[in-house]
């Protein structure tokens, strides 16, 4: 069966080709269940592996998306019928098996989220792995009973994909939000979404030289890593917990072992790709129901194959705004 795809290609000279080719089904993977692919939702690492990084994505020609909803068009799992409404986040999709960047894709069983009621397919892209990342920060401070005190919680990198959720679902759960952007055009959004506080990346990423800075922060999630989670770590308050999820910013930071020995201070890693089905159907009824975020509809942009293309170059520049989904029936 023929199908449009988001395509990367690598010449002869290590340079990549971005397109949309016409590919055929039966040269996916064959893991046993075929999903027609009616949305995906673009992230970071999407626009990584469309150009390029082998860090990412190992070997091209390839077809990028690690989101994808859609239905079942065949399947050799008992537990997955024809027709069934489906999502498929993390794993291995978009990074070594063909994602959600074309109209079919073919999975495992074990990597299918059954839709959950009170999400549409194209509703459950708004959220997508970012928003399940998000969910995942919202579990753990929860396990953690993190108190929902006058100090806030921080979100830093509130402007991408994580950030927007995590801002939305803190304030559902009833906690203050401190958001920290670079974007001061995006503060009514992050404002709107989830009556957030706004303070600049530079103020996130304060340094006054002292091992323990004040405790601002009841805690912490962090999506850009370097100075600002080293930050974060010092100006956490007692038992709170830092959610490390990203490295925009950079890939290391220095800390000293005094919020950990004195305010007993926690950081989490955060890895959205290999939780459990158990957890994952969990979390997405949490994000189907009392953690929806009502107003982030309006800050969603819907584009077709033909518009992915620019969408990838601003996501790489650090210009978008919002969330991007992809629609694969136009």
């Amino acid at each position: 069966m023929k199908y449009k795809a988001f395509f990367t290609e690598e010449n002869t000279h290590n340079e990549f080709r971005r397109s949309i080719a016409e590919l055929d089904t039966k040269d996916l993977p064959q893991n046993g269940v075929l999903i027609k692919v009616h949305y995906s939702s673009l992230n970071y690492k999407d626009a990584l592996s469309a150009s390029g990084h082998k860090g990412i994505t190992r070997n091209y020609p390839f077809q990028p998306g690690i989101d994808a909803a859609g239905v079942v068009v065949e399947s050799n799992s008992s537990d997955i019928k024809s027709g069934d409404e489906v999502i498929v986040t993390g794993y291995d999709l978009g990074m070594n098996t063909p994602g959600g960047f074309g109209q079919y894709i073919n999975v495992p069983a074990e990597w299918i989220v059954p839709l959950p009621e009170g999400l549409s397919l194209k509703d459950s892209m708004f959220y997508g792995t970012a928003g399940f990342t998000a969910a995942i920060c919202m579990h753990e401070i929860l396990l953690r009973e993190i108190p929902k005190s006058t100090k806030p919680v921080l979100v830093t990198g509130a402007t991408g994909g994580v950030g927007i959720a995590a801002v939305g679902f803190l304030s559902k759960l009833g906690y203050n939000v401190c958001a920290s952007t670079g974007k001061p055009h995006a503060e009514a959004m992050l404002k709107d979404i989830g009556n957030a506080d706004i303070i600049s990346r530079e103020d996130a990423a304060y340094d006054n030289g002292k091992p323990l800075q004040s405790a601002k922060w009841a805690s912490v999630v962090d999506t850009v890593g370097g100075d600002t989670l080293a930050a974060s770590i010092r100006s956490t308050d007692m038992h709170g917990i830092i959610c490390c999820l990203g490295n925009v910013a950079d890939d290391k930071f220095c800390s000293s072992v005094y919020p950990f020995l004195l305010r007993g201070v926690s950081v989490i890693g955060i890895d959205s790709a290999s939780k459990n089905m158990e957890l994952r159907k969990k979390l997405w009824s949490k994000i189907a129901g009392e953690w929806k975020i009502d107003k982030l509809h309006k800050y969603i942009k819907e584009v077709s194959l033909d518009g992915l293309d620019n969408e990838i170059d601003l996501i790489l520049k650090g210009q978008q705004k919002g969330r991007v989904i992809l629609n694969l029936l136009k």
